[in-house]
């Protein structure tokens, strides 16, 4: 796995980038070490609070924690903690669902293309488009499309429905549950 630590705000001492190294590097038990790929720690301090933030980008998930602790090395600790039950998680319901179709899997990282563009259009301030988001459309099911949405931390997901091969949105609704919107045929 190759590491990316950068910090905000703070500096990252050697010490420091060996400890959230050596934490993370917990989590390659869970994966298959032929396919390499990259993982982004990212260590903030904001007013006091120590943040911690961990993205791995692999094929149709992206494993992402933050946490924030009064101190940076009880933070790393704490976001890999939550890293771990995530991909437990994802990996057990995965396997389940292969299991009853007769098949099974095991969480490959690769990264996934993923772009980012800001738009800077002079147009009203109250509707400007601040930040647009480029992605891939994975075909999945709803399910694993909550999924998803969980382990990013979002209130919403939008994917392409393995079933319908159409654009749908999956979205949290405010008592916990889960929504699915779905385009109109008529």
């Amino acid at each position: 796995m190759q590491y990316i630590v950068r910090g905000e705000h703070i500096e990252v001492t050697p010490a420091l980038r060996d400890y959230a190294e050596k934490k993370v590097g917990r989590l390659e038990k869970y994966f298959d070490n032929t396919t390499p790929f990259s993982c982004y720690v990212t260590l903030r301090v904001l007013r006091g609070e120590q943040t911690v933030e961990v993205t791995i980008p692999m094929p149709g998930v992206i494993l992402r924690a933050e946490d924030t602790h009064e101190d940076m090395y009880a933070a790393i600790d704490l976001v890999v903690e939550k890293l771990e039950r995530q991909i437990r998680k994802y990996k057990t319901k995965i396997n389940r669902k292969f299991r009853h179709q007769g098949q099974r899997i095991f969480v490959e990282p690769e990264t996934v293309a993923t772009t980012t563009t800001v738009v800077e259009d002079e147009v009203d301030e109250a509707l400007k488009i601040v930040k647009t988001k480029r992605f891939n459309l994975k075909p999945m099911d709803a399910e694993e499309a909550a999924l998803q949405m969980d382990m990013l931390g979002h209130t919403f997901f939008v994917f392409s429905n393995a079933e319908t091969d159409e654009v749908n949105v999956v979205y949290r609704r405010k008592d916990g549950r889960y929504g699915l919107i779905e385009p109109d045929q008529a």
